[in-house]
């Protein structure tokens, strides 16, 4: 009996060793990377600069700047006479702006820049080597996250190191260099003046890359006529223009997504699908720096001063902006031979009406500012030739006429703090006169408008009268109902119906609501609030919408409350967001009821503190009618409730009953994307906390996509990611069998979830 005990304890002991040893086949799976200081950091910065914001008035990234590398006067002087010098070249001939003019946009407008051996600058240039991308602009390049199309360089200075010993570009020996420089007198006396308090001799490789560097962080392009629009003088903009900046942010056609505010760039790389120039090898962009995911991915560029840096992307294909919508307009890609599957998601096809093209164009060139141009200088220490003024050879200036109208400004009723607008006049004319504290009234009846809603401080109130509310009807014509980045804004009220793209839609505000709104085929989403701090959305109903009715992203501090949400593909969305509440609301007949997702690509890169209570969720089984190649047409058709990659989620009170696949889901980002994805977020669920929910008649008919990755049907699933997810719930179908709950032991947990990820490895 003892030698059996004894031997029972062995293998118990064995037993704990192995459960104690990391396999990580097993175990890569666990997660465990949420709520630490790095997370709660981003948190704090990214929703910072959000709140920092005010309407179209946003907050610059911090530019980045080297701590060992401090601005002054003297070193911008320096690097600038550097930058215009070619004794940086090795035979004397280029400068910095050979390639980068400052009379070109800080480029040379060609396709494919020209490095040694070349004679003359911008498309006269000649005879020389031909490089294999075109010169990107320096205009707030400061501003960059990684420098190159390709982000090989992690900043200024080390971008500056490139070129200059690059042999198709300026061929120059870095020490060699410092003895040339060490032969100019006047050289020596500003290196010594600028670098001589620092330790070691003044002039040095790595003291002529600071001192370009601290010059082309003075390139700043912030003072054109879209920013004096978004600095409140909205007549700075033309009619045309306004329409423009309408169609940039609406989800028609997504620009701003990418290209947001006040940057206009991104700090990520985008696989968009650009076609290789005839008889070129296939560029793999970022893949050639990173590796494996980032084939054909480049930098997203800023689209400061655009007009004026033709021909466009890395590899200059594009003449025209209007050739680059079209592209873009075409799906991008994969009207080149790009399998969709491989382009950025938000890289989908739209119509432009031949005006609507035009209003882009226009607003594109109110981004030109070239008020902080340097000055080419006359002459350089090096005594060498220096690239003269130019006219800018930008072929879309070319094909532009620039014929500016200010709007007409409009007086309508006002009665106190209340601007009255009748269906005989627009309520944008009520939103422009409004000042801080108004309220526009809307009496009923159709109003066939977009609404541009860039004030703070308003509400936007429609008049029921004889159970009659005034309409927004975009008429199945006009894109959106409403965009606008104004904070403190309340709209209340109205019907809206038949838009393309989108129905209400803010983007970097605070305390926005959206209260008592009807949306009905309003595109792809319904209410949707986008990188916001302090949303209440409550007493909406959507129906018809080709992506989530109720949609909140990238935003902070969320109520979602006491709304209605069917016939959609899916009715309440909370995407890359923290501290939400979706509470009380009636979810039906939507392919999928409720999703909380963390997915990549996408500005905010957390999912945490989401609560799903006292929900009924019910009959989510409306085919699934989301755009093919969306994330949201991989939702199951039956889908109660999908948390993907969320951390900290708890739901419960909610009725989850008669969802065909399942009632609700725990699952990480794997299960969409692929094992081999790369991504940019942490894939895994973590602390998740489903329990004291109500499951009924879940999982009796999966849908096909659910069969077909060898699942069933179940009120609840889990794919065995996240080792501290936890489950409390009576008399329910779940798969695994077994979820482990809060009061389980280490051990216990620890089996289980190990036994399960070999299963759920084996069998997928």
């Amino acid at each position: 009996m003892y030698r059996l005990i004894k031997i029972i304890g062995i293998v118990f002991i064995i037993f704990l060793v192995l459960l104690s040893i990391p396999i990580s086949a097993l175990d890569k799976n666990m997660g465990g990377a949420y709520g630490t200081v790095d997370q709660h950091d981003f948190i704090d910065k990214f929703f910072g600069n959000i709140t920092a914001s005010a309407n179209l008035r946003r907050t610059y990234p911090a530019m980045p700047i080297r701590e060992n590398n401090p601005v002054s006067a003297e070193k911008e002087e320096l690097g600038r006479l550097l930058y215009f010098d070619p004794i940086l070249s090795g035979d004397n001939t280029i400068s910095c702006a050979h390639c980068h003019h400052p009379d070109l946009g800080f480029t040379d407008n060609r396709a494919l820049s020209m490095g040694r051996g070349g004679s003359g600058i911008g498309q006269d240039r000649k005879g020389g080597q031909v490089l294999r991308r075109g010169s990107p602009t320096i205009w707030n390049s400061a501003y960059n996250h990684l420098q190159f199309w390709d982000g090989r360089a992690d900043d200024l200075e080390h971008q500056a190191s490139f070129p200059i010993q690059d042999m198709k570009e300026m061929a120059q020996d870095k020490d060699e260099l410092v003895q040339e420089l060490l032969q100019v007198p006047e050289y020596v006396q500003l290196f010594n003046e600028v670098f001589g308090n620092s330790a070691g001799p003044a002039l040095t490789f790595e003291n002529i890359t600071f001192a370009i560097a601290a010059f082309e962080r003075t390139i700043i392009a912030n003072n054109s006529r879209f920013d004096k629009y978004a600095q409140g003088d909205h007549l700075a903009l033309s009619r045309s223009e306004r329409h423009g900046l309408n169609l940039f942010r609406s989800l028609k056609t997504r620009c701003f997504e990418c290209h947001n505010f006040p940057t206009f760039n991104n700090p990520d790389f985008k696989v968009v699908g650009v076609p290789d120039i005839n008889d070129q090898e296939p560029d793999l962009g970022r893949a050639e720096i990173a590796g494996k995911g980032y084939e054909r991915a480049f930098k997203v560029p800023t689209l400061r001063n655009i007009a004026l840096t033709a021909p466009y992307m890395h590899n200059g294909t594009f003449q025209t902006l209007e050739e680059v919508i079209d592209f873009y307009a075409a799906g991008g890609g994969a009207a080149h031979g790009f399998k969709p599957a491989t382009l950025d998601d938000k890289i989908r096809k739209f119509e432009l009406s031949t005006d609507e093209r035009q209003d882009m164009v226009a607003f594109l060139h109110a981004l030109t500012d070239e008020s902080n141009k340097p000055v080419i200088p006359d002459k350089v220490p090096s005594g060498l030739s220096v690239v003269p003024s130019l006219e800018n050879q930008s072929i879309e200036l070319a094909g532009h006429m620039d014929e500016f109208e200010k709007p007409e400004q409009v007086n309508l009723k006002r009665a106190g703090k209340r601007i009255i607008v009748d269906p005989s006049q627009t309520i944008q004319d009520g939103i422009e006169m409004a000042q801080a504290g108004d309220t526009v009234m809307v009496f009923p009846g159709e109003y066939s408008e977009t609404l541009m809603i860039d004030k703070s401080n308003i509400t936007i109130m429609g008049q029921q009268k004889d159970d009659a509310w005034p309409i927004l009807n975009g008429q199945n014509r006009l894109p959106d109902a409403a965009v606008g980045t104004g904070s403190n804004i309340e709209i209340n009220g109205f019907v809206i119906k038949d838009y393309t793209a989108n129905g209400l839609m803010l983007n970097r505000s605070t305390a926005v609501t959206f209260r008592n709104i009807h949306c009905d085929n309003t595109g792809l989403y319904g209410i949707y609030p986008v990188e916001c701090v302090g949303v209440l959305v409550e007493q909406c109903s959507v129906t018809g919408i080709s992506d989530a009715g109720i949609y909140v992203g990238q935003s902070k501090d969320i109520v979602v409350r006491n709304n209605v949400a069917y016939g959609n593909v899916t009715g309440i969305e909370i995407e890359n967001s923290v501290n939400a509440l979706v509470e009380n609301n009636e979810v039906y007949d939507n392919a999928g009821g409720i999703l909380v997702f963390l997915l990549p690509n996408n500005p905010s890169k957390v999912s945490l503190n989401c609560r799903v209570i006292n929900n009924y969720v019910y009959k989510n089984n409306h085919v699934n009618f989301g755009e093919p190649g969306s994330i949201v047409s991989n939702v199951p058709q039956g889908t109660g409730l999908m948390v993907m990659a969320g951390d900290s989620i708890e739901v419960t009170g909610n009725r989850f009953h008669d969802n065909q696949s399942f009632g609700a889901a725990v699952i990480g980002l794997d299960l969409f994307f692929g094992e081999d994805y790369v991504y940019d977020v942490d894939p895994i669920p973590d602390a998740c906390w489903v329990h004291n929910n109500d499951f009924r008649n879940n999982g009796y008919k999966p849908a096909k996509i659910v069969v077909e990755s060898g699942l069933d049907g179940a009120d609840l699933l889990w794919d065995v990611t996240g080792y501290s997810n936890n489950w409390h719930e009576k008399n329910v179908t779940s798969i695994p069998p077994t979820l482990p709950d809060k009061d389980w032991s280490w051990i216990a947990r620890k089996t289980n979830y190990r036994i399960w990820r070999f299963l759920f490895n084996v069998f997928g």
